[in-house]
């Protein structure tokens, strides 16, 4: 369903999705989506309510991407690509081997090394992606375990998945799930995104408290929150 507002002399045009959910969620993704996501019982008044009550920040997100080069980046899989990992851009180097049935990736001497038995784009970067889901679920696990020293609850299962609006979220059942692409960015914004859903193990919203307790864990949550909204739209293959 789509839904208009104004709010000053701008008018926000915004999609709404209904789901099972206590809570209203408003999301601004480049250039200019806006996206609530609203408990199946809400009222069209009570969502309008919320949009109007988060007018400013709205806008404000909006002006943001202006400045911004949100556009995302179409990478080619020939040799000289560059990739990130954990913040750093690697360059892509191909070879051959017609002996080996599986795509073998290896990170070796600043470069991304993939050996195919052919030089199928498409086979390149679901081996890629591979690689990339496996680092995730490798890395994120360790600083979660690090991380745990700050909680007395701990999370059910860590799961690395394919979302494409969200760095990551944690279950009603204390779930984490994050977001593969995750492995992309650089390590001190890497653990904002895991600590942030460890402390919705507590609050499911992003309430007073839930950045209180952010801030306890990360005093300068806000720096490396600030990197993801600048370099977040590069992690991606």
């Amino acid at each position: 369903m789509e839904l208009e507002v104004q709010y000053g002399t701008t008018n926000l045009s915004f999609k709404v999705i209904y789901a099972k959910r206590k809570t209203m969620e408003i999301a601004v993704e480049p250039p200019d989506i806006i996206t609530v996501t609203a408990p199946i019982d809400a009222t069209m008044e009570q969502i309008i309510e919320k949009v109007r009550e988060k007018g400013s920040w709205i806008i404000q997100k909006l002006y943001s991407f202006k400045h911004m080069n949100y556009q995302p980046i179409k990478r080619e899989y020939v040799n000289g690509e560059s990739f990130m990992y954990l913040g750093r851009n690697y360059s892509l180097e191909i070879g051959t081997d017609t002996r080996i049935k599986r795509p073998e990736v290896k990170l070796f001497r600043g470069k991304f090394i993939v050996t195919a038995n052919n030089k199928n784009e498409e086979i390149i970067k679901k081996a890629m992606e591979q690689w990339y889901r496996d680092k995730a679920k490798e890395v994120i696990s360790e600083r979660v375990k690090y991380y745990q020293r700050f909680f007395d609850q701990t999370p059910t299962h860590i799961k690395i998945k394919e979302q494409k609006k969200r760095w990551g979220s944690c279950t009603s059942k204390n779930e984490l799930l994050f977001n593969w692409r995750c492995i992309m960015a650089k390590s001190n914004a890497l653990d904002y995104i895991i600590v942030h859903e460890m402390c919705h193990m507590y609050y499911k919203d992003h309430s007073k408290e839930f950045w209180n307790l952010l801030a306890s864990v990360l005093p300068d949550y806000e720096v490396r929150k600030e990197w993801l909204k600048n370099y977040g739209v590069r992690m991606d293959l």
